[in-house]
């Protein structure tokens, strides 16, 4: 009788700690679904508390590469890179620096748009989830498409965890290396980290040469690992003007060389303080739309 009474009692606590288990599991969340591969071209990295994992992006920008103006060498090197990459050959991470809104994001979605057809494809990661590419790579290392992985303004302070994670891919540990990848990033910095004066006090002269310091060359050493860098600049008046006449053109203004247009698209680039690609662009749908709705009234 006492065997069965036990028995009865481990019963009772196994069906008690089993019903826990059950209510546990409803607030535990779902394990990520496998990555359909075929919903889209450009994917996202999206961290969701202890998980993570790839979502497809389904409003793909469209950018065509023709529609970027005033970056030909840039351009030009850039979808050599890519165009190598895609067919298998030797390529590098592509670090591209400089002034805001002058195409360098944008100059990746464009590539991206060209060489899907024939297999690349994009993921895009956060800063903060940097410390998750060893298992994003992990995770496409066997997948037959070309992957670039996008990181879109990218910058770092002092000791972040990031920082270390993008060095270890970039450097091609054991760990990490994958053939059928490769890092594109954008910044506004060309290291990729912010620059002090006192850092100039470190500077050293050896005989007739400058040597930097330990704080300056390890914020190179970041940057050094991309093996492209492409540099966009500030355009001049011209060739704003010449951009903005390009998108008036596809939005099918008429007039778009007249005095009255290239004077408010100049006042708009002052007000924004700056004439590039992007400014360019944001006037051109203005005036478009106040145009349009003009001839309505």
């Amino acid at each position: 009788m006492r065997k069965i009474a036990a028995r009865s009692d481990l019963d009772a606590v196994l069906a008690r700690a089993d019903g826990v288990l059950t209510r546990l599991e409803q607030w535990l969340p779902a394990p990520p679904a496998a990555v359909d591969w075929k919903a889209s071209i450009a994917f996202r990295w999206r961290r969701k508390g202890e998980h993570a994992q790839l979502e497809p992006i389904h409003q793909v920008h469209r950018i065509d590469l023709r529609d970027l103006h005033g970056i030909d060498e840039q351009k030009k090197l850039v979808e050599q890179n890519t165009r190598q990459f895609v067919e298998g050959l030797p390529a590098n991470n592509v670090l591209l620096t400089g002034a805001r809104g002058t195409g360098k994001s944008s100059m990746v979605k464009a590539l991206l748009n060209k060489y899907a057809p024939r297999g690349m494809r994009l993921i895009e990661v956060e800063k903060r989830d940097l410390t998750d590419l060893p298992d994003i790579v992990e995770l496409i290392h066997a997948r037959p498409e070309r992957f670039v992985l996008y990181c879109d303004d990218l910058s770092f302070e002092a000791d972040e965890p990031g920082y270390k994670a993008l060095k270890v891919v970039l450097d091609g540990s054991i760990a990490a290396a994958s053939e059928n990848c490769l890092i594109y990033a954008t910044s506004n910095r060309r290291h990729l980290m912010p620059e002090f004066m006192q850092e100039n006090l470190e500077y050293k002269h050896v005989g007739e040469e400058i040597h930097p310091g330990e704080t300056s060359e390890e914020k190179v050493s970041l940057s050094e690992r991309f093996g492209l860098w492409v540099s966009f600049y500030p355009f001049d008046q011209d060739e704003y003007l010449s951009i903005v006449r390009v998108w008036l053109e596809h939005f099918k203004v008429s007039g778009v060389k007249s005095a009255e247009v290239e004077h408010a698209a100049l006042n708009w680039a002052l007000t924004r303080g700056s004439r590039s690609g992007r400014v360019a662009w944001q006037f051109a749908r203005d005036w478009a739309g106040r145009s349009r709705l003009s001839r309505r009234k």
